[in-house]
């Protein structure tokens, strides 16, 4: 699984329905490979943010390369990239068990 599936996975709550493409059960729509590319795409990459500001992070960023869901931290040569990178992170963190009660969250 990569940071892309992990993250539509364990923090957008999308399923895999098939190879090429998840299934958004609060919207009713399939989202495809092509549709949602955070790493390359930064209004992608906002929604990654704007669902974790709903588990409760505080997003911040030096508006380039880094950015950072409260003392969680990821860099990157685009800002995109470093979302991605930083809810990887947090993906990462908590699969590890280092953050039970975010896990808890994220499930």
């Amino acid at each position: 699984m990569n940071k892309t599936d992990s993250i539509a996975r364990r923090i957008l709550g999308w399923k895999l329905n098939r190879w090429d493409r998840w299934y958004d059960y609060e919207k009713r729509t399939f989202i495809y490979d092509h549709e949602f590319q955070p790493e390359k795409n930064l209004d992608h990459a906002m929604r990654i943010v704007e669902r974790l500001k709903e588990f409760g992070y505080t997003f911040h960023t030096n508006g380039v390369s880094e950015a950072r869901f409260n003392d969680i931290r990821g860099t990157g040569a685009t800002l995109s990239q470093a979302i991605t990178n930083a809810a990887y992170s947090i993906i990462e963190m908590t699969a590890n068990g280092h953050c039970p009660r975010t896990w808890e969250r994220l499930c």
